[in-house]
């Protein structure tokens, strides 16, 4: 794992064959933003302190967590599956908040965190993923607490099927056939190395 430390933040791809690492090891790997760098219209949205954040808003930390749990990278195809995943297992989500969201996500947020119309199909998947997990309101779930838990055992108690994550994300890359983050999802079950795109 240390040979990805100073990894780019665009490279970086957990996959979903780390599961005997710690969280908190595959964490170290992440080329992580800083608070302060994430614009004022996303933090309004998406931080969990403001008062019009919508359901399923998770702190930074958490976030980060999932996207190891979910192997995902940090492009945005990948964020939109992580940030739809997280709504996804909010027992307080309606309609009227995903078609609201995506609206201001395609309009209203700045480059480079504005989503494409590829992005929003990652998000609807994302979206129908974490509306099946066993977890309820996992942006609640304290994962800084289990940070040396192995990632495996995480998944497994959270509901998280990896064999599931695969078919979602050999569908995802057929449907987005001509991106660069469907080119590195892991989309077979056998084990692979960390890959550099």
């Amino acid at each position: 794992m240390n040979s990805y430390v100073d990894i780019k933040w665009h490279e970086w791809n957990p996959g979903l064959h780390n599961g005997e690492a710690t969280l908190q090891d595959v964490i170290a790997t992440l080329p992580a933003a800083e608070s302060n760098d994430i614009p004022w219209r996303v933090k309004l949205f998406e931080n969990p302190a403001s008062p019009i954040a919508f359901p399923g808003a998770i702190n930074l930390a958490r976030h980060d967590a999932l996207h190891v749990l979910l192997g995902r990278g940090l492009r945005n195809e990948d964020e939109a599956f992580v940030i739809g995943f997280t709504m996804g297992t909010s027992d307080h989500i309606h309609t009227w908040h995903i078609y609201f969201f995506r609206w201001i996500i395609t309009h209203v947020y700045p480059a480079p965190y504005k989503f494409s119309r590829q992005d929003l199909i990652a998000f609807e998947l994302g979206f129908n993923c974490g509306h099946t997990v066993s977890m309820r309101n996992l942006h609640h779930f304290p994962f800084e607490k289990y940070s040396s838990c192995k990632v495996d055992d995480l998944r497994h108690w959270l509901g998280i099927n990896s064999a599931k994550l695969h078919a979602i994300y050999r569908l995802e890359s057929l449907l987005i056939a001509n991106s660069r983050a469907s080119h590195r999802l892991d989309v077979d079950d056998k084990p692979q190395p960390m890959r550099r795109t």
